[in-house]
């Protein structure tokens, strides 16, 4: 399945990428038996360090989206605060890959930037499937 994301620089377009990027790294993929949904933040934080980094730096893409749509500075370091706790917690050994399965910082940043949009771009709204 391929998805055609836009470049634009409207709200329509950066909530988009953002939804697509929180998609991918905490609801990509099901575990079998148990119908659990998994990202890419959950697998590649089971790799030490390297993961936990690579998903941060991926979690702090949102951020920087969410700045070009102008949210204001505490929300941004709400978002950085987010991400951050994921990944300090996330780089604890064994512990730390049970949290990254319950603590999902990309949907919480998602919701930030989804009632920012709703307050002050009301025409990006999509209807939630």
């Amino acid at each position: 399945m391929r998805v055609e994301l836009p470049i634009g620089t409207d709200p329509a377009s950066i909530r988009r990428r953002i939804e697509a990027m929180e998609q991918l790294l905490e609801n990509s993929f099901t575990v079998p038996g148990v119908n659990y949904r998994i990202g890419l933040d959950s697998i590649a934080g089971l790799i030490p360090v390297i993961g936990d980094f690579v998903t941060a730096a991926m979690g702090m893409y949102i951020v920087w989206e969410a700045k070009n749509l102008g949210l204001p500075k505490w929300k941004l370091w709400r978002m950085t605060g987010n991400v951050a706790f994921d990944a300090a917690l996330g780089a604890v050994p064994l512990v730390g890959d049970a949290f990254d399965l319950v603590f999902r910082s990309n949907t919480r940043n998602l919701k930030i930037v989804k009632r920012h949009l709703d307050r002050h771009h009301p025409a990006v709204r999509t209807i939630e499937g």
